[in-house]
């Protein structure tokens, strides 16, 4: 019951957004015509969410994030790093182990929001 169920990424320019996910990691899209502000809902192989209009300005770069980070498990970690910079996302923090758990790491989406990437592997050290 308190687990999560929806997110939401916000952007200045939402389309953009909306590239930058759909490349890497082949989300689906539709805008929702019927909402105060731009909104594309998303949907996942799990969890749905969606991209809406950025409704306050980005914090300052290098403050720290102001909201939830998520993070994407992937089959290769180094595959989604080459898909993520090839569609000018930046490594925040690069790929590190969680002993005995996954490979995970950080990125910056084009609009300037964190996420994480991680790959299941129980030899991860």
């Amino acid at each position: 019951m308190n687990d999560v169920q929806y997110f939401e990424i916000q952007a200045e320019e939402p389309e953009e957004a909306v590239r930058f996910y759909a490349a890497v990691f082949g989300w689906k899209f539709s805008q929702e015509a019927n909402m105060p502000i731009e909104y594309w809902r998303i949907e996942t192989e799990g969890i749905r969410g969606a991209i809406l209009k950025r409704p306050a300005p980005l914090p300052a770069p290098s403050t720290g994030t102001n909201a939830y980070v998520c993070s994407m498990q992937v089959a290769d970690f180094d595959a989604a790093t080459r898909q993520i910079v090839a569609n000018r996302g930046t490594v925040a923090l690069p790929k590190f182990a969680v002993p005995g758990k996954c490979w995970q790491g950080y990125f910056i989406d084009p609009q300037g929001n964190t996420f994480g990437v991680f790959q299941v592997d129980a030899s991860a050290r």
